[in-house]
């Protein structure tokens, strides 16, 4: 793999937040398996049960998948253990998002494996931070099912400045449909009158991504 692709040379480049989750899963595992690199055994990891996984299961638990042995299960769990310890310093640690590769490294693992189309919010506040990421339907995306009062019905309670709107393409086929790019309109016209912001929408396939912003479709 060329070190501008590799995990930790693209973290000390770009630093963390520029990576994905089975990035910096794979940084945390540093070697892989003879049959898997790092990031390939990070992605298997993560397509079992996500980030919860990682969270929830035990070391014993950990080992029983091919690759994770008795090292990287501790030093999951070191991981997942500063993480919770963080949390309760009542600290609060929001990524902020500069741009739609930042917001697509958080959401990608979540959206790349489901078999139906979910429609998801980021909301974020006057910095541009990372405030909650909420499902606003599942199901083919139209005009019915994409309702301005349900998306924008969370984002007011958050007191949320501006979001990015989110779905997947279970097909793997990025492009979008004329129904992808009417709603988007129609909320972000919502949106003006509201007072938050739609500052994009990302469209999901399998391991790839398009933002209709950089498409020039908002």
């Amino acid at each position: 793999m060329p070190a501008e692709c590799r995990p930790r040379e693209r973290l000390l480049l770009k630093g963390a937040a520029a990576l994905s989750n089975a990035e910096l899963l794979a940084v945390i595992l540093r070697t892989g398996s003879l049959q898997d690199t790092a990031l390939d055994l990070a992605h298997k990891l993560l397509s079992k049960g996500g980030l919860k996984l990682l969270a929830d299961a035990a070391p014993e638990e950990l080992v029983q998948y091919p690759g994770i042995g008795t090292a990287k299960a501790a030093q999951i769990k070191a991981v997942v253990e500063l993480c919770k310890r963080m949390a309760s310093t009542g600290e609060e640690i929001r990524p902020t998002i500069r741009s739609p590769q930042d917001a697509a490294h958080i959401i990608m693992e979540e959206m790349r494996f489901l078999d139906r189309e979910h429609f998801k919010a980021l909301l974020l506040n006057t910095k541009n931070q990372l405030l909650h990421v909420y499902t606003v339907s599942i199901g083919s995306l139209n005009s019915s099912l994409v309702h301005p009062r349900e998306l924008f019905k969370d984002a007011i309670k958050a007191s949320a400045a501006a979001l990015i709107l989110t779905h997947n393409h279970p097909s793997g086929d990025t492009t979008p449909s004329k129904e992808d790019i009417d709603v988007t309109k129609r909320l972000m016209e919502a949106g003006q009158i509201i007072g938050i912001d739609v500052l994009d929408h990302l469209i999901f396939g399998q391991g790839k991504w398009i933002s209709l912003k950089e498409k020039g479709f908002m």
